[in-house]
């Protein structure tokens, strides 16, 4: 491992148990089976080890992973997130047709994958639900996730979002890995959607309708621009091929140099391009995406 790289490894510090998310008033209880990384160190993990660039992992509040991984390996890593979207109305949860929803983000794929040859960018394809989304009014979360593929790449990729509800947004632990690893984690996912708490004075049970500022769109909503391929950023595309890559598997730095080098061509780290890949403004409730970002393609 070049001594830069595992110098970073050293520094980490996870944790486990409660884990508090003062920026979204919520709690992660996660136990002793997964390692918590807070927002210093997801950074760290996400630019450092992961190549993604610094402008793209403003507003990350944390990675989690399962416990005593290294980050460097090919296992799932989850990004936590938070938006205040304001509160979304779970009243047409059970109304959704999700097989049209597939359908209708199918049919865009043509233009969009047209757009992203002439950035630079592989194609990605929807391959399909890996997890019909599904409303749990108990816990007020969603949860979906999603089959995709990349040009030229010969595994599938694994997007799995855990979305809770709360007064004033909306947290967002997105979960990436590939398709083989679906088993580990949907348990993973299921396990966030229990544990996964607003405080008190925040939770969804909590909205004044006098006082708080509500959604534009209700879980249909939440989903549809939540689970576009489209909808995917630059953290988790950049994630996700490193999960192919596993760049644990280089020893040297000249190894690792030629692992950035594919990462920047690949993905045109340059300016003119960045815009495509920034993460959605919540100052912009009208955008393709919800406030209540998704992520990381680790979308």
């Amino acid at each position: 491992m070049p001594p830069e790289i595992a110098a970073v490894v050293k520094s980490l510090q996870p944790t486990q148990g409660r884990v508090s998310l003062p920026a979204a008033n919520a709690t992660l209880d996660l136990g002793d089976k997964y390692d918590f990384y807070g927002s210093e160190d997801a950074k760290k993990i996400l630019v450092q080890l992961w190549g993604n660039p610094s402008e793209g992992v403003e507003g990350v509040l944390g990675l989690v992973m399962p416990a005593g991984a290294s980050p460097l390996s090919d296992s799932w890593g989850a990004v936590v997130t938070y938006q205040e979207a304001g509160f979304v109305s779970d009243d047409d949860a059970a109304d959704v047709d999700y097989d049209e929803l597939l359908g209708q983000m199918r049919e865009q794929e043509t233009s969009e994958n047209e757009q992203r040859k002439e950035a630079g960018y592989p194609e990605v394809h929807l391959a399909g639900w890996a997890k019909r989304p599904s409303y749990d009014p108990g816990s007020h979360s969603v949860v979906w996730a999603r089959d995709i593929v990349f040009a030229n790449e010969p595994k599938h990729s694994l997007n799995y979002d855990v979305r809770s509800l709360g007064r004033k947004g909306v947290l967002s632990i997105n979960l990436v890995s590939t398709m083989d690893k679906l088993p580990q984690v949907q348990h993973a996912a299921a396990t966030f959607a229990k544990h996964a708490a607003f405080d008190t004075g925040s939770r969804y049970e909590d909205f004044d309708a006098s006082i708080d500022k509500e959604a534009e769109y209700g879980i249909a909503g939440l989903v549809a621009a939540g689970a576009g391929v489209a909808a995917a950023k630059k953290l988790g595309i950049l994630a996700i091929l490193l999960k192919f890559i596993k760049p644990i598997a280089f020893a040297a730095i000249a190894a690792f140099a030629l692992l950035r080098k594919r990462i920047a061509a690949l993905f045109g780290r340059k300016e003119d391009q960045s815009a495509d890949w920034e993460w959605d403004s919540p100052a912009e409730p009208d955008a393709q995406e919800p406030e209540a970002s998704d992520r990381p393609r680790t979308n």
